[in-house]
Protein backbone atom coordinates (compact mmCIF):
# COMPACT_ATOMS: atom_id res chain seq x y z
CA UNK A 1 0.00 0.00 0.00
CA UNK A 2 1.45 3.29 -0.92
CA UNK A 3 -0.04 7.01 0.19
CA UNK A 4 1.44 9.91 -1.00
CA UNK A 5 1.49 13.77 0.91
CA UNK A 6 2.32 16.63 -0.55
CA UNK A 7 1.79 19.66 2.03
CA UNK A 8 2.66 22.97 2.20
CA UNK A 9 2.77 25.08 5.52
CA UNK A 10 3.33 28.69 6.58
CA UNK A 11 3.27 30.05 10.22
CA UNK A 12 3.75 32.71 12.14
CA UNK A 13 5.19 31.50 15.57
CA UNK A 14 6.37 35.10 17.81
CA UNK A 15 6.14 32.33 21.04
CA UNK A 16 7.12 29.01 19.76
CA UNK A 17 10.03 29.79 17.34
CA UNK A 18 13.20 26.94 17.15
CA UNK A 19 15.34 27.99 20.47
CA UNK A 20 18.65 29.37 19.95
CA UNK A 21 20.24 29.14 22.95
CA UNK A 22 23.73 30.60 23.15
CA UNK A 23 25.09 28.07 25.66
CA UNK A 24 24.52 25.15 26.37
CA UNK A 25 24.43 23.89 30.18
CA UNK A 26 25.77 20.41 31.27
CA UNK A 27 22.53 19.39 32.96
CA UNK A 28 20.31 19.70 29.36
CA UNK A 29 23.17 17.57 27.07
CA UNK A 30 21.36 14.36 27.57
CA UNK A 31 18.50 15.18 25.84
CA UNK A 32 20.86 16.85 22.92
CA UNK A 33 21.49 13.48 21.05
CA UNK A 34 18.02 12.90 19.69
CA UNK A 35 17.49 17.11 19.23
CA UNK A 36 17.95 18.74 16.27
CA UNK A 37 20.21 21.81 16.28
CA UNK A 38 19.46 25.56 14.91
CA UNK A 39 21.17 24.19 11.54
CA UNK A 40 19.93 20.71 11.54
CA UNK A 41 18.35 20.61 8.17
CA UNK A 42 14.75 18.89 9.80
CA UNK A 43 11.17 20.50 10.18
CA UNK A 44 11.04 21.12 14.15
CA UNK A 45 9.78 23.50 16.47
CA UNK A 46 10.97 24.41 20.01
CA UNK A 47 8.24 25.06 23.01
CA UNK A 48 10.14 26.68 25.72
CA UNK A 49 9.04 26.53 29.63
CA UNK A 50 7.20 29.97 29.56
CA UNK A 51 5.11 28.78 26.56
CA UNK A 52 4.22 25.24 28.75
CA UNK A 53 3.24 27.27 31.58
CA UNK A 54 0.76 29.99 29.81
CA UNK A 55 -1.11 26.38 28.63
CA UNK A 56 -3.98 25.50 30.32
CA UNK A 57 -3.28 24.00 33.63
CA UNK A 58 -5.94 21.10 32.90
CA UNK A 59 -4.62 20.35 29.66
CA UNK A 60 -2.41 17.17 28.79
CA UNK A 61 0.55 17.72 27.51
CA UNK A 62 -1.06 17.14 23.24
CA UNK A 63 -3.16 19.53 24.43
CA UNK A 64 -0.89 22.42 25.05
CA UNK A 65 0.68 21.58 21.57
CA UNK A 66 -2.28 21.55 19.65
CA UNK A 67 -1.27 25.04 17.97
CA UNK A 68 2.04 24.06 16.70
CA UNK A 69 1.57 23.43 12.74
CA UNK A 70 0.58 20.44 11.31
CA UNK A 71 -0.70 19.13 14.71
CA UNK A 72 -4.08 17.77 15.40
CA UNK A 73 -5.09 16.83 18.85
CA UNK A 74 -8.52 15.58 20.85
CA UNK A 75 -9.25 15.14 24.32
CA UNK A 76 -12.13 12.39 24.90
CA UNK A 77 -13.59 13.68 28.15
CA UNK A 78 -14.30 16.85 27.48
CA UNK A 79 -12.06 18.88 30.12
CA UNK A 80 -8.59 18.53 29.01
CA UNK A 81 -8.12 15.63 31.45
CA UNK A 82 -8.13 12.10 30.95
CA UNK A 83 -7.14 10.27 27.66
CA UNK A 84 -6.12 12.64 24.90
CA UNK A 85 -4.08 12.02 21.75
CA UNK A 86 -2.15 13.50 19.19
CA UNK A 87 -1.39 12.94 15.35
CA UNK A 88 1.57 15.19 13.88
CA UNK A 89 0.94 15.58 9.76
CA UNK A 90 -1.49 12.75 9.78
CA UNK A 91 1.05 10.17 11.74
CA UNK A 92 -1.24 8.54 14.70
CA UNK A 93 0.18 8.20 17.85
CA UNK A 94 1.85 4.65 17.35
CA UNK A 95 4.17 6.78 14.54
CA UNK A 96 4.98 9.39 16.94
CA UNK A 97 8.23 9.04 19.01
CA UNK A 98 8.25 10.48 22.62
CA UNK A 99 11.11 10.76 24.30
CA UNK A 100 12.10 12.15 28.09
CA UNK A 101 15.34 13.08 28.72
CA UNK A 102 16.26 10.51 25.61
CA UNK A 103 14.54 7.53 26.69
CA UNK A 104 11.44 6.47 24.88
CA UNK A 105 7.88 6.74 26.33
CA UNK A 106 6.37 4.81 23.69
CA UNK A 107 4.96 1.29 25.04
CA UNK A 108 7.33 -1.03 23.15
CA UNK A 109 4.23 -3.83 22.09
CA UNK A 110 1.39 -1.28 21.01
CA UNK A 111 4.26 1.71 20.39
CA UNK A 112 1.24 4.11 22.20
CA UNK A 113 1.99 6.82 24.98
CA UNK A 114 -0.96 6.66 26.76
CA UNK A 115 -0.76 10.35 28.10
CA UNK A 116 -3.56 9.73 30.86
CA UNK A 117 -1.06 7.89 32.63
CA UNK A 118 1.20 10.87 33.01
CA UNK A 119 -1.15 13.48 34.19
CA UNK A 120 0.19 17.14 34.30
CA UNK A 121 3.59 16.23 32.47
CA UNK A 122 3.73 20.22 31.36
CA UNK A 123 4.56 21.29 35.10
CA UNK A 124 7.26 18.81 34.82
CA UNK A 125 9.62 19.30 31.65
CA UNK A 126 11.64 22.20 30.94
CA UNK A 127 10.88 22.36 27.18
CA UNK A 128 9.98 20.28 24.17
CA UNK A 129 10.79 19.90 20.77
CA UNK A 130 8.50 18.30 18.20
CA UNK A 131 10.20 17.14 14.96
CA UNK A 132 7.81 16.87 12.17
CA UNK A 133 8.78 13.97 9.37
CA UNK A 134 11.39 11.71 10.15
CA UNK A 135 13.42 14.10 11.69
CA UNK A 136 16.92 13.21 13.61
CA UNK A 137 17.45 9.42 14.29
CA UNK A 138 15.51 8.43 17.47
CA UNK A 139 15.87 5.05 19.77
CA UNK A 140 12.40 3.73 20.52
CA UNK A 141 9.03 2.05 18.97
CA UNK A 142 7.57 4.86 17.57
CA UNK A 143 10.51 6.66 15.40
CA UNK A 144 8.36 6.91 11.86
CA UNK A 145 6.54 10.05 11.05
CA UNK A 146 7.08 12.22 14.13
CA UNK A 147 8.78 13.11 17.30
CA UNK A 148 8.27 14.72 21.01
CA UNK A 149 11.35 14.94 22.68
CA UNK A 150 11.18 16.42 26.32
CA UNK A 151 13.65 17.39 29.17
CA UNK A 152 12.55 17.54 32.82
CA UNK A 153 12.76 20.35 34.32
CA UNK A 154 16.42 21.93 35.06
CA UNK A 155 18.12 23.07 38.35
CA UNK A 156 17.47 26.67 38.69
CA UNK A 157 20.44 29.29 40.22
CA UNK A 158 18.55 29.59 43.75
CA UNK A 159 15.98 28.41 45.81
CA UNK A 160 12.04 28.42 44.85
CA UNK A 161 8.85 27.08 45.19
CA UNK A 162 5.37 27.41 43.76
CA UNK A 163 1.95 26.24 44.65
CA UNK A 164 -1.16 26.37 41.99
CA UNK A 165 -4.58 25.70 42.23
CA UNK A 166 -7.41 26.18 39.81
CA UNK A 167 -10.72 25.17 38.99
CA UNK A 168 -13.25 24.71 36.46
CA UNK A 169 -16.64 23.30 35.05
CA UNK A 170 -18.17 20.08 35.23
CA UNK A 171 -16.50 19.83 39.09
CA UNK A 172 -12.65 20.32 37.58
CA UNK A 173 -9.78 20.96 40.23
CA UNK A 174 -6.64 20.70 39.78
CA UNK A 175 -3.71 21.73 42.38
CA UNK A 176 0.07 21.98 42.09
CA UNK A 177 3.30 22.01 44.09
CA UNK A 178 6.65 22.32 43.29
CA UNK A 179 9.98 23.03 45.62
CA UNK A 180 13.71 23.63 44.49
CA UNK A 181 16.60 24.22 46.44
CA UNK A 182 18.81 24.86 43.17
CA UNK A 183 22.23 24.96 42.60
CA UNK A 184 23.47 24.00 46.70
CA UNK A 185 26.79 25.20 47.74
CA UNK A 186 29.21 21.66 46.39
CA UNK A 187 26.90 21.58 43.09
CA UNK A 188 24.51 19.56 44.80
CA UNK A 189 20.31 20.08 43.99
CA UNK A 190 16.75 18.83 44.73
CA UNK A 191 13.97 19.51 42.60
CA UNK A 192 10.22 18.07 43.12
CA UNK A 193 7.24 18.71 41.71
CA UNK A 194 3.56 16.77 42.34
CA UNK A 195 -0.28 17.03 40.88
CA UNK A 196 -3.80 15.99 41.75
CA UNK A 197 -6.24 16.41 39.57
CA UNK A 198 -9.87 15.38 39.15
CA UNK A 199 -12.65 16.05 36.76
CA UNK A 200 -16.40 14.78 36.76
CA UNK A 201 -15.44 15.11 32.57
CA UNK A 202 -17.76 16.65 29.91
CA UNK A 203 -19.63 13.52 28.23
CA UNK A 204 -20.99 10.85 31.02
CA UNK A 205 -18.52 8.54 32.82
CA UNK A 206 -15.50 10.65 31.87
CA UNK A 207 -14.40 11.00 35.47
CA UNK A 208 -10.33 11.40 36.34
CA UNK A 209 -8.86 11.46 39.32
CA UNK A 210 -5.09 11.17 38.65
CA UNK A 211 -2.15 11.83 40.46
CA UNK A 212 1.42 12.62 39.85
CA UNK A 213 4.78 13.05 41.63
CA UNK A 214 8.48 14.03 39.98
CA UNK A 215 11.43 14.56 41.68
CA UNK A 216 15.18 14.90 40.60
CA UNK A 217 18.48 14.78 42.89
CA UNK A 218 21.60 15.54 41.31
CA UNK A 219 24.96 16.67 41.83
CA UNK A 220 26.35 19.52 39.06
CA UNK A 221 29.99 19.78 38.70
CA UNK A 222 32.72 21.68 36.37
CA UNK A 223 32.61 18.78 34.20
CA UNK A 224 30.40 16.15 35.62
CA UNK A 225 26.87 15.96 36.08
CA UNK A 226 25.03 13.14 37.90
CA UNK A 227 21.19 12.70 37.99
CA UNK A 228 18.41 10.43 39.18
CA UNK A 229 15.04 11.17 38.24
CA UNK A 230 11.99 9.61 39.33
CA UNK A 231 8.58 9.92 38.00
CA UNK A 232 5.18 7.99 39.03
CA UNK A 233 1.82 8.86 37.84
CA UNK A 234 -1.66 7.32 38.72
CA UNK A 235 -4.63 7.71 37.14
CA UNK A 236 -7.91 6.16 37.28
CA UNK A 237 -10.78 7.60 34.58
CA UNK A 238 -13.48 6.40 33.12
CA UNK A 239 -14.13 4.72 29.57
CA UNK A 240 -14.92 7.11 27.12
CA UNK A 241 -13.54 5.45 23.93
CA UNK A 242 -16.40 3.74 22.73
CA UNK A 243 -17.72 6.69 20.65
CA UNK A 244 -21.03 7.58 19.53
CA UNK A 245 -23.50 7.29 16.40
CA UNK A 246 -24.23 11.01 14.97
CA UNK A 247 -27.87 10.25 15.46
CA UNK A 248 -27.30 9.87 19.03
CA UNK A 249 -24.68 12.83 19.04
CA UNK A 250 -27.99 15.21 18.23
CA UNK A 251 -29.76 13.79 20.49
CA UNK A 252 -27.91 14.23 23.56
CA UNK A 253 -23.47 14.92 22.68
CA UNK A 254 -22.96 14.21 26.23
CA UNK A 255 -23.55 10.43 25.98
CA UNK A 256 -21.51 8.04 26.47
CA UNK A 257 -22.53 4.32 26.28
CA UNK A 258 -19.77 2.51 27.83
CA UNK A 259 -21.44 0.60 30.84
CA UNK A 260 -24.91 0.62 29.48
CA UNK A 261 -27.25 -2.84 30.44
CA UNK A 262 -30.51 -3.32 31.40
CA UNK A 263 -31.78 -4.66 34.39
CA UNK A 264 -34.22 -7.06 34.76
CA UNK A 265 -37.21 -4.96 34.55
CA UNK A 266 -36.08 -3.57 31.18
CA UNK A 267 -34.53 -0.10 32.52
CA UNK A 268 -32.09 1.32 31.06
CA UNK A 269 -28.34 1.35 33.90
CA UNK A 270 -24.93 2.09 34.15
CA UNK A 271 -22.15 0.32 35.43
CA UNK A 272 -20.16 2.94 37.79
CA UNK A 273 -16.70 1.38 37.41
CA UNK A 274 -16.38 0.82 33.99
CA UNK A 275 -12.81 2.22 34.38
CA UNK A 276 -9.23 2.56 33.08
CA UNK A 277 -6.65 1.99 35.49
CA UNK A 278 -2.98 2.52 35.36
CA UNK A 279 0.06 3.12 37.54
CA UNK A 280 3.42 3.60 36.48
CA UNK A 281 6.89 4.23 37.13
CA UNK A 282 10.05 5.66 35.68
CA UNK A 283 13.53 6.02 37.39
CA UNK A 284 16.17 7.35 35.41
CA UNK A 285 20.12 7.55 36.35
CA UNK A 286 22.12 9.99 34.24
CA UNK A 287 26.06 10.57 34.26
CA UNK A 288 27.65 12.80 32.03
CA UNK A 289 31.13 13.73 31.52
CA UNK A 290 33.03 16.83 29.37
CA UNK A 291 36.43 15.63 28.46
CA UNK A 292 37.03 19.10 26.98
CA UNK A 293 35.73 22.19 25.50
CA UNK A 294 34.80 19.96 22.39
CA UNK A 295 34.05 16.42 23.63
CA UNK A 296 30.85 15.49 26.00
CA UNK A 297 29.48 11.70 27.29
CA UNK A 298 26.29 10.64 28.43
CA UNK A 299 25.15 7.72 30.12
CA UNK A 300 21.45 6.62 31.56
CA UNK A 301 20.14 4.17 32.50
CA UNK A 302 16.24 3.81 33.16
CA UNK A 303 13.94 1.29 34.26
CA UNK A 304 9.80 1.38 33.81
CA UNK A 305 7.36 -0.51 35.48
CA UNK A 306 3.75 -0.18 34.81
CA UNK A 307 0.64 -2.41 35.64
CA UNK A 308 -3.14 -1.95 35.62
CA UNK A 309 -6.69 -2.38 34.25
CA UNK A 310 -9.62 -1.70 32.47
CA UNK A 311 -13.42 -2.73 34.10
CA UNK A 312 -16.48 -3.64 32.13
CA UNK A 313 -19.89 -4.58 32.20
CA UNK A 314 -20.99 -6.31 29.00
CA UNK A 315 -24.46 -7.88 28.26
CA UNK A 316 -25.04 -10.90 26.34
CA UNK A 317 -21.37 -12.67 26.31
CA UNK A 318 -20.98 -16.30 25.59
CA UNK A 319 -19.56 -18.20 28.60
CA UNK A 320 -17.54 -20.37 25.72
CA UNK A 321 -15.88 -17.61 24.53
CA UNK A 322 -14.43 -16.77 28.19
CA UNK A 323 -13.10 -19.65 29.14
CA UNK A 324 -16.07 -21.39 31.67
CA UNK A 325 -15.99 -24.92 32.34
CA UNK A 326 -18.24 -27.39 29.64
CA UNK A 327 -20.66 -27.33 32.80
CA UNK A 328 -21.82 -23.67 32.02
CA UNK A 329 -23.06 -23.27 28.57
CA UNK A 330 -25.01 -20.07 27.20
CA UNK A 331 -25.07 -15.98 27.22
CA UNK A 332 -24.84 -13.74 30.52
CA UNK A 333 -24.01 -10.30 31.38
CA UNK A 334 -20.69 -10.56 32.85
CA UNK A 335 -17.84 -8.08 34.08
CA UNK A 336 -14.46 -8.56 33.52
CA UNK A 337 -10.97 -7.37 33.94
CA UNK A 338 -8.30 -6.71 31.17
CA UNK A 339 -5.04 -6.88 32.49
CA UNK A 340 -1.55 -6.15 32.54
CA UNK A 341 1.72 -5.27 33.59
CA UNK A 342 5.18 -4.21 31.77
CA UNK A 343 8.60 -3.86 32.62
CA UNK A 344 11.48 -1.57 30.76
CA UNK A 345 15.16 -1.36 30.87
CA UNK A 346 16.97 0.89 28.61
CA UNK A 347 20.87 1.65 28.72
CA UNK A 348 21.16 5.22 26.35
CA UNK A 349 24.73 6.32 25.84
CA UNK A 350 25.94 8.77 23.58
CA UNK A 351 29.20 10.56 22.53
CA UNK A 352 29.50 14.36 21.23
CA UNK A 353 32.24 16.20 19.63
CA UNK A 354 31.84 19.95 18.80
CA UNK A 355 34.27 22.27 16.96
CA UNK A 356 33.59 25.26 14.59
CA UNK A 357 33.51 23.29 11.08
CA UNK A 358 32.52 19.88 12.36
CA UNK A 359 29.77 18.66 14.86
CA UNK A 360 29.72 14.42 15.46
CA UNK A 361 27.78 12.77 17.41
CA UNK A 362 27.68 8.97 18.23
CA UNK A 363 24.52 7.06 20.07
CA UNK A 364 23.96 3.24 21.29
CA UNK A 365 20.36 2.46 22.74
CA UNK A 366 19.66 -0.82 24.10
CA UNK A 367 16.29 -1.95 25.69
CA UNK A 368 14.65 -5.23 26.62
CA UNK A 369 10.78 -5.42 27.46
CA UNK A 370 8.49 -7.34 28.63
CA UNK A 371 4.42 -7.19 28.91
CA UNK A 372 2.17 -9.59 30.24
CA UNK A 373 -1.73 -9.65 29.49
CA UNK A 374 -4.34 -11.93 31.14
CA UNK A 375 -8.30 -11.43 31.66
CA UNK A 376 -10.35 -12.19 34.34
CA UNK A 377 -13.92 -12.54 34.94
CA UNK A 378 -15.77 -10.95 38.44
CA UNK A 379 -18.82 -11.92 37.92
CA UNK A 380 -21.68 -13.22 35.35
CA UNK A 381 -25.34 -12.88 35.78
CA UNK A 382 -26.47 -16.76 34.90
CA UNK A 383 -24.22 -18.52 36.90
CA UNK A 384 -24.81 -19.51 40.90
CA UNK A 385 -23.57 -17.63 43.78
CA UNK A 386 -20.90 -19.63 44.61
CA UNK A 387 -19.30 -19.95 41.18
CA UNK A 388 -15.99 -20.08 41.63
CA UNK A 389 -14.62 -17.82 38.90
CA UNK A 390 -11.03 -19.63 39.25
CA UNK A 391 -12.19 -22.18 36.84
CA UNK A 392 -12.18 -19.56 34.26
CA UNK A 393 -9.36 -19.88 31.65
CA UNK A 394 -10.08 -16.89 29.90
CA UNK A 395 -6.52 -15.78 27.88
CA UNK A 396 -2.98 -14.98 29.29
CA UNK A 397 0.31 -14.04 26.94
CA UNK A 398 3.45 -12.18 27.30
CA UNK A 399 5.06 -10.27 24.66
CA UNK A 400 8.71 -9.88 24.99
CA UNK A 401 10.88 -7.33 22.78
CA UNK A 402 14.62 -6.24 22.64
CA UNK A 403 15.64 -3.35 20.64
CA UNK A 404 19.46 -2.47 20.15
CA UNK A 405 20.34 0.92 17.88
CA UNK A 406 23.10 1.90 17.00
CA UNK A 407 23.82 5.75 14.91
CA UNK A 408 26.24 8.48 13.53
CA UNK A 409 25.03 11.84 12.89
CA UNK A 410 27.26 14.44 11.79
CA UNK A 411 27.62 18.50 10.53
CA UNK A 412 30.11 20.06 8.58
CA UNK A 413 29.99 23.75 7.93
CA UNK A 414 33.09 23.92 5.33
CA UNK A 415 32.03 27.79 5.29
CA UNK A 416 29.71 29.77 8.21
CA UNK A 417 26.22 29.90 6.26
CA UNK A 418 26.68 26.63 4.82
CA UNK A 419 25.82 23.15 6.68
CA UNK A 420 26.26 19.44 5.24
CA UNK A 421 24.14 17.02 7.51
CA UNK A 422 24.43 13.02 7.08
CA UNK A 423 22.61 10.48 9.39
CA UNK A 424 23.13 6.80 9.39
CA UNK A 425 21.17 4.26 12.05
CA UNK A 426 21.14 0.60 12.30
CA UNK A 427 18.53 -0.43 14.45
CA UNK A 428 17.51 -4.27 15.62
CA UNK A 429 14.48 -5.89 16.77
CA UNK A 430 13.40 -8.84 17.89
CA UNK A 431 10.17 -9.83 19.28
CA UNK A 432 8.50 -12.85 21.10
CA UNK A 433 4.41 -13.04 21.65
CA UNK A 434 3.50 -16.59 23.56
CA UNK A 435 -0.15 -17.49 24.61
CA UNK A 436 -3.58 -17.09 24.17
CA UNK A 437 -5.84 -13.77 23.23
CA UNK A 438 -8.97 -12.60 24.84
CA UNK A 439 -10.74 -13.21 21.15
CA UNK A 440 -9.23 -16.41 20.79
CA UNK A 441 -12.17 -18.71 21.00
CA UNK A 442 -14.01 -16.55 18.98
CA UNK A 443 -11.53 -17.71 16.10
CA UNK A 444 -12.39 -20.98 16.32
CA UNK A 445 -8.92 -21.96 18.61
CA UNK A 446 -9.41 -25.10 20.91
CA UNK A 447 -8.01 -24.00 24.61
CA UNK A 448 -4.88 -26.27 23.76
CA UNK A 449 -4.27 -23.47 21.19
CA UNK A 450 -1.96 -20.70 21.46
CA UNK A 451 -0.09 -17.46 19.74
CA UNK A 452 3.73 -18.19 19.16
CA UNK A 453 5.35 -15.69 17.00
CA UNK A 454 8.78 -15.01 16.86
CA UNK A 455 10.39 -12.47 14.40
CA UNK A 456 13.64 -10.30 14.46
CA UNK A 457 13.67 -7.19 11.72
CA UNK A 458 16.96 -5.41 10.86
CA UNK A 459 16.59 -1.31 9.84
CA UNK A 460 19.33 0.59 8.04
CA UNK A 461 17.75 4.24 7.87
CA UNK A 462 19.60 7.21 6.30
CA UNK A 463 19.42 10.88 6.44
CA UNK A 464 20.75 13.79 4.55
CA UNK A 465 20.13 17.39 3.85
CA UNK A 466 22.04 21.15 3.63
CA UNK A 467 21.20 24.02 5.35
CA UNK A 468 21.92 27.26 4.17
CA UNK A 469 21.71 30.58 7.00
CA UNK A 470 22.91 33.78 6.25
CA UNK A 471 21.46 36.54 8.47
CA UNK A 472 17.66 36.78 9.62
CA UNK A 473 17.01 33.77 6.57
CA UNK A 474 17.73 30.07 6.66
CA UNK A 475 16.86 27.71 3.66
CA UNK A 476 16.76 23.96 4.20
CA UNK A 477 16.60 20.60 2.50
CA UNK A 478 16.49 16.84 3.37
CA UNK A 479 15.82 13.30 2.32
CA UNK A 480 15.12 10.49 5.18
CA UNK A 481 14.78 6.75 4.61
CA UNK A 482 12.72 5.35 8.03
CA UNK A 483 11.41 2.10 9.05
CA UNK A 484 8.60 0.82 11.73
CA UNK A 485 7.85 -2.23 12.82
CA UNK A 486 4.55 -3.96 13.38
CA UNK A 487 2.72 -3.43 16.80
CA UNK A 488 1.00 -6.17 19.03
CA UNK A 489 -2.18 -5.52 17.41
CA UNK A 490 -1.19 -6.17 13.73
CA UNK A 491 0.82 -9.59 14.86
CA UNK A 492 -2.41 -11.05 16.79
CA UNK A 493 -4.65 -10.19 14.01
CA UNK A 494 -1.92 -11.25 11.43
CA UNK A 495 -1.23 -14.80 13.79
CA UNK A 496 -5.45 -15.27 13.93
CA UNK A 497 -6.18 -14.68 10.65
CA UNK A 498 -4.44 -16.00 7.33
CA UNK A 499 -0.69 -15.47 9.19
CA UNK A 500 0.14 -13.68 5.36
CA UNK A 501 4.18 -12.26 5.93
CA UNK A 502 3.66 -9.08 7.50
CA UNK A 503 6.01 -6.46 6.15
CA UNK A 504 7.49 -3.41 8.65
CA UNK A 505 6.11 -0.01 7.44
CA UNK A 506 8.80 1.94 5.13
CA UNK A 507 8.78 5.60 4.49
CA UNK A 508 10.76 8.19 2.23
CA UNK A 509 10.80 11.99 3.50
CA UNK A 510 11.56 14.96 1.69
CA UNK A 511 11.56 18.38 2.96
CA UNK A 512 12.43 21.86 2.16
CA UNK A 513 12.06 24.95 4.38
CA UNK A 514 12.57 28.63 4.58
CA UNK A 515 12.74 30.38 7.72
CA UNK A 516 12.58 34.32 8.94
CA UNK A 517 13.73 34.85 12.41
CA UNK A 518 13.73 38.79 13.44
CA UNK A 519 13.38 39.99 16.79
CA UNK A 520 9.53 40.25 17.22
CA UNK A 521 8.72 37.91 14.17
CA UNK A 522 8.87 34.39 13.35
CA UNK A 523 7.97 33.12 10.03
CA UNK A 524 8.83 29.77 8.31
CA UNK A 525 7.51 27.78 5.29
CA UNK A 526 7.63 23.87 4.78
CA UNK A 527 7.04 21.90 1.89
CA UNK A 528 6.97 18.40 2.02
CA UNK A 529 6.47 14.21 0.40
CA UNK A 530 6.25 11.34 2.78
CA UNK A 531 5.57 8.47 0.78
CA UNK A 532 4.55 4.88 2.64
CA UNK A 533 4.53 1.56 1.53
CA UNK A 534 3.24 -1.39 3.44
CA UNK A 535 1.47 0.73 5.55
CA UNK A 536 -0.62 -0.80 8.41
CA UNK A 537 -4.05 0.33 9.50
Amino acid sequence: MKRKVLVAALCVLPLCAPAQEKTERLDSVVVSASRAGKDTPVTFTTVGKEALKAADPSASLPMALNLLPSVVTYNEGGTGLGNSAITIRGSKGSQINVTLNGITLNDAESQEVFWVNIPSLTSMISNVQVQRGLGTSASGAGAFGASINMNTALVGDSMSARFDISGGSFGTVIGSAAVSTGLMEGGFYLNVAGNLAHTDGYIRNARVDSQSLFAALGWLGKRNSLRLTYLIGNQKSGITWDGISLEQYYLDRRYNGAGMYYDDAGNVCYYDNQTDNYMQHHVQLNYTHVFGERLMWSNTLNYSRGDGYDEYYKMNRKFKNFGFPDTVSGKSDMIYRKLMDNDLWVYNTNLRYRSTMLDITAGLNLSMYRGAHWGNVLWAKEVPADFNYLLVNWYQNTGLKDDESVFVRAEYRPISWLTAYADIQFRTIGYYLYGSDDDWREYGAAPEDIMDYRRRWIFFNPRAGITAAWGPHKLYASAALGHREPGRGDIKENVKGEGAPLEPEKMLDVEAGYELSLSNLQLSANIYCMEYWDMLL
